[in-house]
């Protein structure tokens, strides 16, 4: 993005969105659970869907390009990072409403896009209301939840959601059906289309239960992870989809690559479907893990992976993954 195109995308942002809001040069490791990437041209953290309007226009005016971020959890920024406009749906987006009764006997609740998945698992729980118990320790945000029908444990994201709205990048707010979201495996019908779509937010129906057996299952789906996946360091979560029939992860242990390492990243010594950032590495080091990885397993099992984790930015490594 030029000087020009870029003064004239912050002129235009500081109409309608406050200045604290707005970060030039936004060291996107900062923003990502990888910890790992170059700095974006311009980020801005949206607060309302006016705002998130607003800064699309101004995106349009200058022709800059925009991404939409939640919590960084399913994302590598490259090493040359992110051209254009960043919108982060975070912190500043979250709030999760009451619980309203449905017709069914069941309970809607609605949060915004970038409340937490965990959040809203939260208000699950505190309000007795079952059907969001393996979504409890996923990270990211609500919206990204949607966007990939996140899962685990037997559950996904397409079993309780009944809509989602979004922004689209003319500025229009737009409802979605959970059939007209079109879900499957880490797919909906935003993530498949080439514009920037914002999910504004997202309600599911859950099933009243008894409190505690919601937060019991909670905890013990928590407890799994904290036991298995090496939640205390750098990474993307599962980084490769599920084979059809098979797991990414054990297939990447059968092919003896725990541990395998690419200057400061690695594949998990405690779940080889994780690769991390263990040694503050760079992203040319996770994709050539990500490569050494899917050849090596091509090779010994005729399975191709391939990748769970979005990829953005400028690439400046010496070869393309």
């Amino acid at each position: 993005m030029d000087a020009s195109s870029r003064e004239k995308l912050l002129e235009a942002l500081k109409h309608s969105i406050p200045k604290k809001q707005i970060f030039e040069n936004a060291p996107m490791s900062r923003y990502t659970t990888l910890r790992l990437g170059g700095p974006a041209d311009v980020l801005v953290q949206i607060a309302s869907v006016e705002q998130l309007s607003s800064a699309y226009a101004a995106a349009r005016d200058a022709g800059a390009e925009v991404r939409v971020l939640g919590n960084g959890s399913n994302l590598l920024i490259r090493d040359g990072g992110v051209r254009g406009l960043v919108l982060q749906l975070g912190e500043l987006f979250s709030e999760v409403s009451d619980p309203v009764p449905l017709p069914d006997g069941r309970v809607a609740l609605t949060a915004q896009g970038g409340a937490t998945l965990q959040k809203l698992c939260n208000a699950a729980a505190d309000h007795a209301l079952s059907g969001l118990e393996f979504a409890s320790g996923i990270p990211g945000t609500v919206g990204g939840a949607a966007y990939m029908n996140a899962g685990a444990y037997g559950g996904e994201m397409k079993d309780v959601i009944t809509h989602v709205t979004a922004c689209l990048p003319d500025g229009r707010t737009v409802a979605y059906s959970n059939e007209e979201m079109d879900f499957g495996y880490r797919k909906s019908k935003i993530n498949q289309q080439p514009e920037p779509i914002a999910i504004t937010s997202v309600t599911v129906a859950l099933t009243p239960a008894d409190e505690e057996t919601v937060r019991a299952t909670m905890r013990e789906f928590s407890a799994r992870r904290r036991e298995k996946q090496p939640l205390t360091l750098p990474s993307c979560g599962s980084t490769f989809k599920r084979p059809e029939g098979r797991f990414a992860g054990t297939l990447i242990e059968e092919c003896g690559l725990k541990g395998c390492r690419v200057g400061g990243c690695s594949v998990s010594t405690l779940h080889a479907g994780f690769l991390v950032n263990d040694q503050q590495g760079s992203a040319c080091d996770y994709l050539s893990l990500i490569a050494q990885v899917q050849k090596t397993v091509y090779e010994k099992t005729g399975v191709r992976l391939e990748p769970e984790v979005r990829i953005w930015g400028e690439d400046v490594c010496a070869k393309e993954i």
